[in-house]
């Protein structure tokens, strides 16, 4: 027998409704999460953990939702006090976790061009010299200047300063873009860079960035959307308390 009135059984289905919509949020974070973090995974030699650590987060929070969606649905239908009051403690702190992640995505957009600029450049002495330890790193500095079309951090002085060649002025091979039907030795230097000679900090920062943006939208509008259903849960938790002879307040 149900315990509560007909508004309050609105407000009980309404939850569960809540609690579908719930789960699919917590495949969006999931899906953007994991989206995120393969993006980074591309250049993981040159990102640092921090990168990886917000897209982490909302991965382990998506999966953490479908837990507590559990929560949510058997009391609701059940009309348990206890579940729903878990149901709404739990998606009070998930709340709060969304929001951490969401702001912490934003304050990593802001730091991410002066974190790129720092790792680039560390970066660039193992691309000269050919470290063997470092393999990784010079075959992302060709991927990135091949992609974005640049060459240097700045611009193509970078390399020169780095391998102290003054005379030639040598670059890297993926700096320039090589003539087809191209025969014998090619050499890239300043003359030949043509529209390469832009630096790649700008275009692989607004690259990294926009993800993080993502990550930051994605927790922030989603935090929206659940604290509707923290006023759903605490409503019904109440209701359910009041009908079964306890007090008013939690």
């Amino acid at each position: 027998m149900t315990l509560l009135s007909g508004g309050d059984n609105v407000i009980k289905y309404l939850l569960f409704i809540f609690n579908f919509l719930f789960v699919i949020t917590g495949i969006i974070l999931l899906s953007i999460g994991l989206a995120v973090q393969g993006a980074f995974f591309s250049y993981e030699h040159l990102l640092e953990d921090r990168f990886f650590a917000i897209p982490a987060f909302l991965i382990a929070i998506g999966i953490i939702i479908f837990i507590i969606a559990f929560f949510g649905c058997y009391g609701a239908i059940r009309e348990n006090y206890c579940m729903v009051l878990t149901f709404s403690i739990l998606l009070v702190l998930v709340f709060i976790l969304e929001l951490a992640a969401g702001i912490s995505g934003y304050v990593l957009r802001n730091e991410t061009e002066a974190l790129l600029e720092r790792s680039l450049r560390d970066s660039m002495q193992d691309f000269v010299n050919n470290n063997p330890a470092a393999t990784g790193t010079t075959g992302l500095w060709d991927a990135i200047q091949q992609k974005y079309e640049c060459c240097g951090v700045h611009n193509s002085t970078d390399w020169t300063q780095v391998a102290n060649n003054t005379e030639k002025k040598l670059l890297p091979m993926s700096c320039c873009e090589i003539p087809q039907g191209q025969m014998g030795p090619f050499e890239c230097t300043d003359a030949r860079l043509g529209d390469r000679a832009q630096g790649c900090l700008s275009g692989f920062s607004s690259y990294i960035m926009a993800h993080a943006v993502s990550l930051g939208a994605a927790g922030i509008a989603i935090c929206i959307i659940q604290f509707i259903g923290i006023f759903f849960a605490c409503y019904l938790a109440r209701q359910i308390k009041n009908k079964q002879g306890g007090h008013s307040g939690f």
